[in-house]
């Protein structure tokens, strides 16, 4: 398992990019404030959560700290959301537009995700996956969602949208594939519902608009 420590968790982030152009002062304190937060959410550090948790913990940190130094919350939020953002419209998102134009795409997602989040997921999530569904349909709702229940009690819930949008990023785009989603946990929703619906290749569709 990877290192709970806040310079491996930042560098394992998504905001590895932001990270260098930030002074040496702001780091430190950044730093200092996720290695307060593993210390203080001990139940969630397990090997599958580590991804999750090196985004949220660097994502709570940095807005916490951005607000020290005197942006608005607003501004802070903003600044913390475009950062991570940018790295998913660099780095996740072409790959995932290519990978979607293979005819295997949605058959592999089908077969293999609910393994992926399985490993990929540890304390504190819960899953609803509809195996049956007819071929060209996905659909699954995350029913508990550990940035829905770590985030509120940093006074930072709305921070779960800026995730929230980093999906809508990745997925939204796909080739021959409309990414449906009407309410996520961290958006007062009663769950997350994920939908991706394949059409055949060359239709055109009009792609939903998600959150």
């Amino acid at each position: 398992m990877k290192s709970y420590t806040a310079a491996e968790m930042a560098k394992n982030s998504r905001f590895t990019e932001y990270w260098l152009k930030l002074d040496e002062t702001t780091r430190k304190n950044v730093l200092a404030r996720i290695d307060d937060l593993v210390a203080h959410e001990k139940q969630y550090c397990d090997k599958g959560n580590y991804k999750h948790l090196s985004n949220i913990f660097t994502a709570l940190a940095l807005y916490e700290e951005l607000q020290k130094q005197g942006l608005s919350e607003d501004k802070a939020y903003r600044e913390v959301g475009e950062a991570m953002w940018k790295h998913e419209e660099t780095f996740s998102k072409p790959k995932m537009i290519k990978f979607s134009g293979y005819g295997f795409f949605l058959p592999f997602m089908k077969k293999f995700l609910p393994t992926m989040f399985a490993n990929g997921s540890g304390y504190g999530w819960k899953y609803t996956w509809h195996r049956d569904d007819p071929k060209d349909l996905l659909r699954f709702e995350c029913n508990a969602c550990i940035y829905a229940q770590i985030l509120p009690k940093y006074n930072a819930s709305h921070l779960g949208s800026i995730f929230c949008h980093a999906d809508v990023i990745n997925y939204g785009e796909l080739q021959n594939i409309d990414f449906i989603r009407t309410e996520t946990l961290c958006q007062t929703g009663r769950d997350c519902n994920f939908r991706f619906v394949r059409y055949p290749k060359g239709e055109k569709f009009v792609r939903s608009k998600s959150i």
